[in-house]
């Protein structure tokens, strides 16, 4: 696995342990009548996660895990990230993604580094943020 790769995957896993914190925190304040629901169960932990990244993508262009890791998203264009990259995304990865890697494994086994099939899509570049 290149360098690239275990550090965006180091900053994956920080960025669950971040998601999964708030998580408990929102979980202290919900009611427990409200948890019961099964639609709050689907559906805010998606949006708590969806909503960090987003917010943080957005404002630096580093989640806590790429900032820890020193790497940053950037646009292809090299303009500055828009809310739409952003969302297709993170779109992309948690809900396509999975079926295109069920339907041709071996495409996403070449792939590694800058450019995932979610950045290929969303045309966004992961690389090494730069010392100033």
């Amino acid at each position: 696995m290149k360098d690239l790769s275990k550090k965006r995957s180091k900053a994956m896993f920080i960025d669950f342990i971040a998601a999964t914190a708030a998580l408990a925190v929102l979980e202290t304040a919900v009611p427990k009548k409200v948890k019961a629901n099964p639609v709050y169960t689907l559906v805010v932990p998606t949006l708590v996660v969806w909503g960090l990244e987003y917010v943080q993508l957005a404002k630096s262009g580093q989640t806590l895990g790429y900032k820890a890791q020193g790497l940053i998203l950037e646009s292809e264009d090299g303009l500055q990230l828009s809310g739409e990259q952003i969302a297709k995304r993170f779109l992309y990865r948690d809900l396509k993604s999975p079926i295109d890697l069920f339907k041709n494994r071996e495409g996403f086994e070449r792939l590694e580094g800058a450019k995932l099939p979610h950045d290929v899509y969303a045309q966004t570049i992961v690389r090494e943020q730069r010392s100033i």
